[in-house]
């Protein structure tokens, strides 16, 4: 396995679309074409199926220099409620291209840090997207919890307006890494808010743990697994740290390069992870995440309903998806908008009743082809090309750069289909980076994405 991480450790992307964002076609996209694919995708869609939104809360009262989300640093916390009229605007645009009322099935709270907010305004922006829609008959709601910050009131108020999901991010319980990161919270911390959310009733609880921080060891990854074990939430994210500093604005500067661990330990701390994991009871759900059997996403993913979108991994899937709030991404399945990344512009967009997007792409057939694979890749580890609708004509070129993961022992490769490997589950975002026609055709000039392991 060293050899395949040395040999396969490049830059790659995560694959929460095709074609990646850097690949987006911006000049033929407009506001137009995106407004009618919006009408589209909401006119086709099932009436039991619904809608997804993701509502991206971008305030936190301290930076994380891990973080590559967009976020604004504040302690005033008089910035919520204008923002939160800003982002029901925002919904009332959106609602305006509806023929009907919406109904929705999923709807995530990101950030940024969500659990700056109030549980009161947090309550006032959630009924205000609701006086506009209904909920469909299973829904799921889920929100991203600062352990620091996250209090028994804002997991009440939450599960009382129908959140049942939530996700703490631990990263790491060591104190030097803690401190790299500017993340300290005890553990005692993320142990008072996992069992409120039991006790309260949430059906799935999820922790992220982070590999390939600044001064971690292998030691530390086993320590913090095993303080995890002790709480046993639903379900785990374990991923690499995407370390992409040249990105404007992301805040990882607050350590050197040097301070991360290299490729050789980086390679320890995921396997040994990954073998605890095992052990303790978790079983793996597409790429870098885990979960418990009696999981919602497990029992997805043994299904084959697994789907992955800008909100990472699902256990449902909706053809629409609207991203509210600055930087927030929406995917209508025949296109993706981005929203302005500057809270001012956002802010005073929507007051002027402008769908605040400043880039996007629309799909061509090919890239509507290319993306199902992908997206089967990412979510089942296995896709297949038997019918007109799965065959695209740059096919050849893709299984022929295969071939040398094939004799690597990442894959299956038969005429018609593929089937990821277990030794090949590490290295989906590389087997992917084969179908992706837009990297082929034009190899970036500069680094774009984080290393593949």
């Amino acid at each position: 396995m060293c050899g395949l991480i040395q040999k396969y450790n490049i830059p790659g992307p995560r694959y929460t679309s095709y074609p990646t964002v850097p690949y987006w076609d911006i000049h033929s996209f407009s506001g137009k074409k995106w407004e009618g694919s919006v009408r589209k995708s909401f006119e086709e869609s099932n009436p039991n199926e619904g809608i997804s939104l993701y509502i991206h809360l971008p305030f936190c009262e301290s930076m994380c220099t891990f973080c590559g989300c967009h976020k604004r640093i504040t302690k005033r916390h008089d910035v919520e409620l204008p923002y939160i009229q800003s982002l029901l605007k925002e919904w009332s645009l959106y609602c305006n291209l509806f023929a009907e009322r919406p109904i929705i099935k999923e709807l995530h709270l990101g950030g940024g840090t969500p659990t700056f907010f109030s549980p009161e305004n947090l309550k006032i922006l959630i009924k205000g997207i609701f006086k506009k829609a209904d909920k469909a008959g299973e829904y799921e709601f889920s929100f991203e919890g600062h352990p620091n910050n996250t209090t028994r009131i804002h997991l009440q108020t939450l599960f009382d307006l129908g959140f049942k999901r939530v996700s703490f991010g631990v990263q790491d319980y060591n104190k030097t890494v803690q401190q790299a990161i500017h993340r300290v919270q005890p553990y005692e911390n993320v142990k008072n808010v996992t069992h409120w959310a039991r006790e309260i009733g949430y059906t799935s609880i999820g922790h992220d743990i982070i590999f390939g921080l600044p001064h971690q060891t292998v030691e530390h990854v086993t320590e913090t697994i095993m303080k995890t074990k002790a709480l046993m939430p639903d379900r785990l994210a374990f991923y690499s740290y995407a370390h992409v500093p040249w990105l404007k604005g992301n805040g990882q500067r607050g350590f050197k390069d040097a301070d991360l661990p290299n490729a050789e330990v980086k390679r320890k701390q995921y396997e040994a992870g990954k073998i605890l994991l095992n052990e303790v009871g978790y079983k793996e759900v597409g790429m870098d995440h885990f979960a418990l059997t009696k999981d919602n996403l497990y029992k997805t993913f043994e299904t084959g309903g697994l789907h992955r979108n800008f909100m990472g991994y699902t256990a449902s899937k909706t053809q629409l998806m609207l991203g509210l709030g600055a930087s927030s991404i929406s995917d209508s399945w025949y296109g993706f908008a981005q929203n302005v990344k500057g809270l001012e512009e956002y802010q005073h967009l929507v007051q002027n009743n402008i769908i605040p997007i400043f880039r996007g792409h629309m799909l061509t057939r090919e890239d509507e082809i290319v993306r199902r694979h992908i997206l089967n890749l990412m979510c089942q580890m296995e896709t297949s090309w038997t019918t007109e609708e799965t065959h695209f004509e740059a096919l050849p070129q893709v299984l022929e750069r295969l071939q040398e993961m094939q004799r690597d022992g990442l894959l299956a490769l038969t005429q018609n289909d593929l089937i990821v490997t277990e030794k090949g589950r590490a290295f989906v975002r590389n087997i992917c980076m084969a179908f992706d026609l837009k990297l082929h055709r034009k190899t970036p000039e500069t680094r774009l994405f984080s290393m593949t392991v």
